[in-house]
């Protein structure tokens, strides 16, 4: 954090400045270059670069076992280990593949 006062309205100040934001935006190209290295060495790899989904077919087949035998989804959730966002995501995820299905 900044906690030095740089008066903008001299020319040593606005220099002073200039250099802050050019060191800053340098950083976040650094940042940039090496997150998009990091991808692809990862892709090389075989790696999507995404988490793995917390909700299997396996897990999703369960739930909804559980919520056919009168199980909230709170109850449901417990018993798979799972969190109850994950699993309505899960859920609306492949009601939407279903009903593309459909269409």
């Amino acid at each position: 954090m900044l906690t030095e006062n740089i008066d903008t309205t001299t020319s040593g100040g606005r220099l002073i400045f200039q250099i802050f934001v050019a060191l800053g935006q340098f950083e976040r190209d650094l940042t940039r270059e090496r997150t998009k290295a990091g991808l692809v060495a990862a892709a090389g790899r075989g790696r999507k670069g995404r988490r793995k989904p917390v909700v299997t077919a396996d897990r999703l087949r369960r739930a909804r076992g559980h919520i056919a035998n009168e199980l909230n989804i709170s109850e449901a959730t417990s018993r798979l280990k799972v969190g109850n966002a994950a699993l309505y995501a899960a859920l609306y995820a492949a009601l939407q593949v279903a009903r593309a299905g459909d269409s």
